[in-house]
């Protein structure tokens, strides 16, 4: 669950640090005061995209700590484990850095990671259902991933996806051989004459670097010798040569150094520099015996240079990139065999449809049920929601040849009232019936889901009255089993929570900030109050809401 949250310098928020409690926790407040903006925050640390507008005005970056106890079933401690992220005592901390600029940074338990990495750590953690999430169920697509997720198949849908593709690829090939045979055959003709162009040219990758050097070498080999030469005169071959000098200055200075010890540390360095030029004497003698020159192999170099540079020239690349080229175009003759060989194709295109046949199927099998268990409980919710006799079904309509997302097409139909046909959900459902529907099927969802924190911003919109209760008895149901947090305009709803915190604006000079306070049993009347009467709260409302919070405990 989540246990601690630390925001600095985000929108209207200076600093704030939130311990989170366990069970149903709402969170209430004036519009406009900053609820959703600490879900936003959250939102951050979890993985969601970054914006450089989310930094408080005026500030360098936003940054945000989440805190976490590590999750049973081990999922999320294996995936840490497999990135080298340490574990701190079953704690989780996964920070968000913004800066005004647009730069993001991210970090699990101290130690940086990719966005891709903290998302993927995020989803294991809390699960954020949006004040607007019903509405991207009126999508085929978001239906479809919402039944896979039900059904623990989103790994399996991402195997579909890819044999599908391959399938796709294959199939692709085989008609392109059908159509450009003679095409093909003439670039297979052409790509075999380059090629063994190439192989002709004998080239080695590192070649081009090798004979430019020995080239160059060659090419200044009478100036090396002479430099070597006089250098060799200087040290030890002429008749003032260092060698000999060094050595007379040596004895002297070991002369003095038997009277005066004073200067051992001089004599040590001579005989250490007599040491060192004798060294750098053999090495430039073998140096100097190692040079030749050589006109016929400098000239074989020259043209060996301008062959490469010539064949280079022609196919507009480097000489270093012939040999990468050479692969490219083995690669492309590889392919274009195969293009030619329908019957080899067919039989490929054949294998990669019986192995996407299979993986579908097995999807299939695994939504079916699924599919039943998730109509059932969506039904059942909406006989509370204020749509006695309605009925929601997750239909799978069977595809003949398949599709990328499996052999079945996902749609959610509904029939809001007794006594009419199902249809889909997008031409029925009103505003209020689309929001009842859709919070009783991310409730009924998230029941199923492992993830040990569920969030829920302004999900009741368009919901009231006795609804409103039966809305926020199912969060708290939810909330018996899992940390369950809700940003809600509704006293019923917040009447249901565990516990209760108030989110406002203050005033700080000129700036306008918000502000969480934990709210106690007076304090939580006096905010349900608000929230039932407005700006003018009376006695009868402070009754109400005692009285709401009273049935709730007996309850």
């Amino acid at each position: 669950m989540l246990r601690r949250l630390t925001i600095r310098d985000f929108v209207i928020v200076d600093r704030l640090e939130l311990d989170f409690g366990q069970g149903f926790g709402a969170l209430t407040g004036e519009t406009g005061a900053g609820k959703s903006i600490l879900l936003d925050a959250l939102g951050l640390a979890l993985g969601g995209r970054a914006d450089s507008a989310c930094v408080r005005p005026g500030y360098d970056k936003a940054d945000i700590v989440a805190e976490f106890d590590l999750p049973d079933g081990g999922e999320l401690e294996a995936l840490l484990a497999g990135q080298d992220i340490p574990l701190d005592d079953g704690l989780i901390l996964l920070r968000r850095v913004v800066e005004a600029g647009g730069r993001s940074r991210a970090w699990i338990n101290g130690v940086p990671v990719t966005l891709t990495q903290l998302r993927e750590a995020g989803e294991r953690l809390a699960d954020i259902h949006g004040q607007h999430a019903h509405h991207a169920l009126l999508r085929s697509e978001a239906q479809r991933m919402l039944v896979d997720a039900h059904a623990g198949a989103e790994a399996l849908a991402t195997e579909v996806a890819q044999a599908y593709r391959q399938w796709q690829r294959l199939a692709e090939l085989r008609r392109a051989a059908d159509r450009d045979s003679a095409a093909s055959e003439r670039e297979r003709e052409l790509l075999e004459w380059q090629i063994k162009e190439l192989d002709e040219l004998g080239f080695e990758p590192n070649e081009w670097s090798e004979i430019n050097n020995e080239q160059a070498r060659l090419a200044h080999a009478a100036s090396l010798i002479e430099g070597a030469e006089s250098v060799l005169a200087s040290l030890g071959e002429g008749d003032f040569a260092i060698t000999s000098q060094l050595r007379q200055v040596s004895v002297r200075v070991e002369e003095m150094a038997e009277i005066d010890g004073g200067i051992a540390d001089a004599r040590e360095m001579l005989a250490s520099a007599s040491i060192q030029v004798d060294e750098a004497l053999h090495l430039l003698r073998r140096y100097r015996d190692r040079l030749d020159l050589d006109p016929q192999r400098l000239d074989e170099l020259d043209r060996r240079i301008g062959a490469i540079t010539d064949m280079a020239r022609k196919y507009r690349v480097s000489p270093d990139e012939l040999a990468e080229l050479r692969e490219k175009w083995a690669r492309s003759l590889e392919e274009l065999v195969a293009r030619a060989d329908p019957v080899r194709l067919s039989e490929q295109e054949a294998g990669a449809r019986n192995t996407y046949l299979e993986i579908a199927a097995r999807l299939s099998e695994v939504r079916r049920p699924a599919a039943r268990k998730l109509s059932q409980e969506v039904s059942e919710a909406m006989q509370t929601l204020a749509m006695a006799g309605g009925c929601f079904e997750v239909v799978l309509e069977a595809l003949e040849e398949g599709g990328a997302h499996g052999m079945e097409q996902v749609e959610f139909r509904v029939a809001a009232n007794p006594n009419q046909p199902l249809r889909p959900l997008a031409k029925v459902a009103s505003g209020g019936e689309l929001s009842r529907i859709g919070l009783a099927i991310q409730v009924m969802t998230s029941r199923a889901s492992a993830t040990p924190t569920l969030i829920f911003d302004e999900v009741d919109v368009g919901i009231g009255g006795g609804v409103a209760e039966i809305v926020g008895k199912l969060l708290q149901r939810l909330g018996a089993d899992r940390q369950v947090l809700c940003v809600t305009h509704l006293p019923q709803v917040a009447a249901c929570a565990d516990w209760q915190w108030s989110i406002s604006k203050t005033r700080r000079g000129d700036e306008v900030l918000s502000a969480v306070t934990p709210l106690d049993g007076n304090g939580r009347v006096d905010e349900i109050a608000r929230m039932l009467g407005g700006v003018n709260i009376t006695d009868t409302t402070r009754r109400h809401a005692s009285e709401m919070l009273g049935l709730v405990g007996a309850g």
